[in-house]
């Protein structure tokens, strides 16, 4: 296969699938793991991809949102031991904020801390609170089809009686000079009231997330403490210390328990 076949082949399978895994581009394509490596750095030097951990995205549009569907596909044994290592921080008689989305919903499984509260504007996260018997409040508001999330001036009103313990709080963008953000500005006011209404803040965010900036600024990186994966970028990862607490899940982790 040509380079231009191979480059064609490699945009063709991320407009299908939004990210690729080395391994299923080396498939596609048949070529080594070198050479792809190669055409992806090519790649996202011409702004047509991004690469990731172990892969490649396609780039984000500024208001492009994912939907509950294609989140739940995606990254499922990282977000599994972030919700793990989440988890950890919650302590007996916590009141909770658990944001909408799939990486704040793998924290419910492995909580262990007793008589916890808590409040969320994700129907995703009501169904699985109350599943494990958790005493739950919800913020009311107009539901979003795509991300399920409740929004709009009941949900912000709602949020406003609260006062929380700890916020966990998913985001579409890292950026060192933008900070955490996501699509939707309904989305970032409530994201944004959550941390100014909490005593400590959490960001729940794989690397593929690293350097993307979405529509609307919800935070600062240094408001949060950022729960993350490792990446592939060192220099990126290097200035994130500078500015933001991390806790970071490694490789051996991800994959020696799951």
């Amino acid at each position: 296969m040509l380079t231009y076949e191979r480059h064609e082949a490699i945009l063709q399978l991320l407009e299908k699938q939004k990210i690729a895994k080395l391994a299923e581009l080396v498939n596609e394509t048949g070529a080594s793991e070198s050479t792809i490596r190669r055409d992806l750095t090519i790649l996202e030097n011409e702004k047509k991809i991004k690469r990731i951990h172990g892969g490649a995205s396609l780039l984000k549009r500024k208001v492009e949102e994912p939907s509950m569907i294609e989140k739940q596909q995606q990254f499922t044994v990282e977000k599994q031991q972030m919700g793990e290592k989440a988890a950890g921080f919650i302590k007996d008689g916590d009141s909770l904020f658990i944001d909408a989305g799939t990486s704040t919903q793998a924290i419910l499984p492995y909580i262990k801390a007793k008589d916890v509260v808590i409040v969320t504007n994700g129907l995703n996260i009501i169904e699985e609170a109350i599943n494990l018997n958790f005493r739950t409040y919800v913020l009311g508001g107009y539901v979003k089809s795509g991300t399920h999330a409740f929004v709009g001036k009941g949900a912000v009103e709602a949020i406003q009686q609260f006062q929380f313990d700890k916020a966990f709080i998913g985001t579409n963008g890292v950026d060192l000079n933008f900070g955490y953000s996501t699509p939707d500005p309904e989305e970032a006011q409530i994201k944004h009231l959550a941390i100014k209404q909490s005593n400590h803040s959490f960001v729940l965010a794989d690397s593929s997330k690293f350097g993307d900036v979405t529509f609307a600024k919800f935070a600062d990186l240094n408001e949060a403490v950022l729960i993350t994966t490792e990446g592939d970028d060192d220099e990126f990862f290097k200035k994130l210390k500078q500015i933001v607490t991390l806790e970071v899940v490694k490789d051996d982790d991800i994959y020696s328990n799951h």
